[in-house]
Order: structure tokens, then C-alpha cells, then sequence
């Protein structure tokens, strides 16, 4: 067996813990797995350990797995990976690590990027790792975990919080979104839009876990926004308003308003915005147009309007994002720092 610090490649660990969901370990292996650069080579290295030394590890389904590598291993990793379990014991009901939990996180060295999917977010909440940050969980259990953890600032509406080097999760299949999210935080969108094609998922999904609480079942004969949203993503170069989007439904803007939020999970204007960045960023990373080009196209009307909305948030400049994640060859055109 080869030795695992002596892997180039950017090492993501998943931590599989007793009573763990199979579809959520398999996740990083499926999504960081997958990455390649434009050489075909991979990207990640995805190894997988437990709390305890090599050996199966139970599921919550009717088979264990068999885990080839034991708690040291997480001291050699980049990132690290908290998928959910069911039998997380003292650390989902007081908010306190098991002893044998502790010691295996405490092979993490300083600075290891941590990520939780789903309840997995119990295990960096108890460790402290969450202590005074934003994070999220599955919207089943936000309110308990909330009260468990009072120093989280916890957001149950959004489907991942990336706070740099702390990242948490909503339930099970938002695990690919925020997976996905990390590739083309990585690489960029190119790369990260490659995996999603290979898993048939989308790059990026709109809206948070609004949309997936549980609701009265609405009537067939109720319309959607899904035509509106088709329109208006036709269109981004373009003024466009709240009424023209309702009038594509044949609704008054306050009914628009609210079908939208329901089936989105966020306002219309919030959704407009985040579709103009994610043009902007594909833009900025496939094409060789100046920065004030792009954000005509994008329909932010002027360079400063885009530096704006990608600061907010993304973090970054339109020339550094640029800089950063272009495919292209060549220097990148003058802009706007």
C-alpha cells in the first residue's frame, strides 16, 4: 500500500462513523473523485477512515462497510469530510464528543479545510470548530441543533454555508451541492460543471431547503414560475423587471412574488442576481471579452455594478476571479481591478 503522505494530489479524508448513510459517504468519492483538469488527471485523492483501527463500520442499512484505514489517517489530510450518522449518541443529544471521537479528531492538523454533510454538522459543532460561525444542518434538525450549540449562528434556509476553511451542509443530496461548490471554488466552473455532467446533477441549484419542507401538496391546476424563470434567463443582458416576469405567469406581482419564494426559496430579485453572477463567472472564465463586456452581457449594466454584486459574493474582483479561474490561455484583458 502506498504511503498516504506521499500523495501530490489535494487529499480529502471522510470520516465514516458508526450508523452512517451510505448515499452521504459516497458523495466526496463520487464528486472530488471525478474531478480532472484539462489533462484528464485527477485532482483529489479521496481516502476514506474510521474512529477506529481498519475494520466495517455499521451503516444505517442492512450491511457495514469495510474501512481500510483507521483515525491517523485524518492527520494527513487537506480537506475533511463529516458525512451523517444516526447513532452519533452523547454528541446529538448533549453536544459532547465520545472519547474515542476526540482523540480521532484530534489527529486534524491546524488549518485542514472541514466540511459536514447533513447531521455531520453535530460532530464539528461539538468539537467547537462551529463555535461563533454561520452554519447550516438539515431543516429537521436545525431548531435542536440551534439550541444545542447557541453560539452557531445557524441559517436552516440555505442548502451549504461556506465560511473559508468551516463549510456545512443541509440534508443528504445538498452534500453533491456543496461538494460541487468546493470543486469549482478549487478549479473553477469548467471543472466543477464536468463533474455535475458525469453525476447528472446540476452545477448549482437555486433556492435553499425552503423549498423542501414539508407543504400542502397545491392543486394541479396552480401554475408555476418555471416559465418566467425560463424568460428571464433568455434575457440576462437585459432590464428586467418583477412585473415582466409575473406577467409571463399571467400573475399580479404579489402572487408572483409568493409562487416564487415557495417554489424557489428565495425572492425573485435574489434569484435574478445569482443567475447574473453565474453568468458573469462563467463569462470571466471561457471568454476572452473585457470585463466591461461581460458585465453588459451579464446584465449588470456597468464594471463597478458587477465588482459589487461578485464581492458580495463571491469575495473577489471580477479581474481576480478572472485571473484565477480562466481555462483560456493568454493574459487576461484590462479591467477593472
Amino acid at each position: 500500500m502506498a504511503d498516504p503522505k506521499a500523495s501530490p494530489l489535494h487529499r480529502v479524508v471522510v470520516l465514516a462513523l458508526d450508523g452512517l448513510i451510505p448515499f452521504e459517504l459516497g458523495i466526496p468519492q463520487r464528486i472530488f473523485g471525478k474531478a480532472r483538469d484539462a489533462d484528464g488527471r485527477p485532482l483529489y485523492e479521496v481516502v476514506t477512515c474510521s474512529v477506529r483501527p481498519p475494520g466495517p463500520v455499521d451503516t444505517d442499512a442492512d450491511f457495514a462497510v469495510l474501512v481500510a484505514h483507521g483515525p491517523e489517517t485524518l492527520a494527513t489530510a487537506d480537506t475533511v469530510v463529516v458525512p451523517a450518522s444516526y447513532e452519533l449518541g452523547p454528541v446529538h443529544e448533549e453536544g459532547v464528543l465520545t472519547p474515542e471521537l476526540a482523540a480521532a479528531l484530534a489527529h486534524i492538523r491546524p488549518g485542514t479545510r472541514l466540511v459536514s454533510i447533513c447531521t455531520g454538522g453535530y460532530v464539528l459543532a461539538a468539537a467547537g470548530y462551529l463555535d461563533g460561525r454561520p452554519a447550516t444542518t438539515h431543516w429537521y434538525h436545525a431548531e435542536h441543533f440551534q439550541g444545542l450549540f447557541p453560539k452557531i449562528r445557524v441559517d436552516a434556509d440555505v442548502l451549504f454555508v461556506d465560511d473559508g476553511d468551516v463549510l456545512t451542509s443541509a440534508g443528504v443530496a445538498s452534500g453533491i451541492d456543496l461538494c460541487l461548490h468546493l470543486v469549482r471554488r478549487d478549479h473553477g466552473a469548467a471543472v466543477a460543471n464536468e463533474v455535475a455532467r458525469r453525476t447528472v446533477v446540476p452545477p448549482h441549484r437555486d433556492g435553499g431547503q425552503a423549498q423542501y419542507i414539508r407543504r400542502p401538496v397545491p392543486e394541479p391546476q396552480v401554475a408555476t414560475t418555471t416559465a418566467a424563470r425560463a424568460w428571464a434567463l433568455g434575457r440576462l443582458h437585459e432590464p428586467i423587471q418583477l412585473r415582466d416576469m409575473a406577467e409571463q405567469e399571467a400573475m399580479s406581482v404579489r402572487t408572483f412574488t409568493r409562487r416564487f419564494r415557495e417554489e424557489v426559496g428565495v425572492s425573485p430579485g435574489q434569484w435574478l442576481t445569482q443567475q447574473r453572477v453565474e453568468h458573469a463567472r462563467h463569462l470571466l472564465e471561457s471568454s476572452d471579452l473585457s470585463i466591461d463586456q461581460v458585465a453588459r452581457d451579464a446584465g449588470f449594466g456597468t464594471a463597478q455594478s458587477m465588482r459589487q454584486h461578485l464581492q458580495a459574493a463571491l469575495g473577489v474582483t471580477p479581474t481576480a476571479y478572472r485571473r484565477t479561474f480562466r481555462t483560456g490561455s493568454g493574459t487576461s484583458p484590462a479591467g477593472l481591478a
